[in-house]
């Protein structure tokens, strides 16, 4: 285990370089518009970050010990189909409720 006096300098030094990363855009940038180039790409941003957290979990859950599920793959589908109608909020609910609903009637599959 880690030292209490080590621990709380980590915790310290984490906690400034959190600080100074997003003081970066917000208090530097803050007051001042982007450029046109810089906007263009940081707004793909959100789109590649929740296809890259929900890959994982479908391709290789660690639920399942890395199998492939069918499960999973027809409950990301249905977030997909969903998610490209009525946006990110309904394609959450819709690959929740698949999940659980496919798990809870075909438990042995």
């Amino acid at each position: 285990m880690i030292d209490t006096g080590d621990f709380w300098l980590l915790t310290l030094l984490l906690g400034i370089g959190t600080f100074l990363i997003r003081f970066s855009f917000l208090g530097i940038f803050g007051g001042r518009s982007l450029p046109d180039w810089a906007q263009l790409h940081l707004k793909y941003v959100g789109v590649s970050v929740f296809p890259a957290l929900v890959a994982p979990l479908v391709m290789w859950p660690e639920a399942t010990g890395g199998q492939i599920d069918p499960i999973r793959i027809v409950a990301a589908l249905a977030a997909f189909l969903i998610g490209l109608r009525f946006g990110v909020i309904w394609s959450i609910c819709a690959g929740m409720g698949t999940l659980y609903a496919l798990q809870v009637l075909l438990p042995n599959l």
